[in-house]
């Protein structure tokens, strides 16, 4: 029984859309406004993107683990709920600013450019991220994954340029960098012996 519910589609998109119900019942009832929704729904964007994209690094360091196994059947559903976490971020933003006029004339500042490019980055594997994309992308389809790589260092310069206060964005990538610098000296480790002997 259990097991079914844990690998029920239905439960787990319930789990990534958990913060979002939260989010729109505060901002229904007036606790929040557009602009108080906009550090929310990046900070989830986020999150759900850097987890994607930590499930390969883990498995490489830890090996075939069964949760990291059961994270990974399920690794594109996340990067998903990434992708419409920032989405909705986009529309609190333009609601926030109202006008196409005032989102223009901040455009080309540094924490506002990077946003947008984080955003067109992270769309390319968000729209892909489903069995029809796949079939038509065949091979291709893991190299616009890739995308997702730029598109998170777009987002902590996003996250950090807007706030400067750089520590709880470095936080959130730093398990990202970690777990991606031990996969290359695992995987390197082993020539290195080979070659010296």
């Amino acid at each position: 029984m259990m097991r079914t519910i844990l690998n029920s589609r239905y439960f787990i998109w319930l789990i990534l859309a958990f913060p979002g119900f939260g989010m729109l019942s505060r901002y229904a009832d007036g606790r929040l406004d557009a602009m108080g929704m906009l550090h929310p729904t990046g900070e989830f964007a986020v999150r759900f993107m850097i987890i994607a994209m930590l499930i390969g690094p883990l498995i490489d360091v830890f090996g075939q683990r069964r949760w990291l196994r059961w994270l990974l059947a399920r690794r594109r559903w996340i990067g998903f709920a990434a992708f419409i976490y920032a989405v909705a971020h986009l529309v609190f933003y333009i609601v926030d600013m109202g006008a196409l006029a005032e989102m223009l004339a901040e455009f080309t500042e540094h924490g506002i450019w990077t946003g947008w490019a984080a955003m067109v980055l992270m769309a390319l594997p968000g729209l892909a991220s489903n069995d029809a994309a796949m079939r038509a992308l065949g091979r291709g389809w893991k190299r616009v994954q890739q995308f997702a790589y730029p598109a998170a260092v777009l987002s902590i310069a996003h996250w950090g340029l807007l706030t400067w206060e750089w520590t709880p964005a470095l936080v959130h990538i730093a398990p990202l960098l970690l777990f991606n610098l031990l996969r290359i000296v695992k995987r390197v480790s082993p020539n290195r012996v080979v070659a010296s002997q």
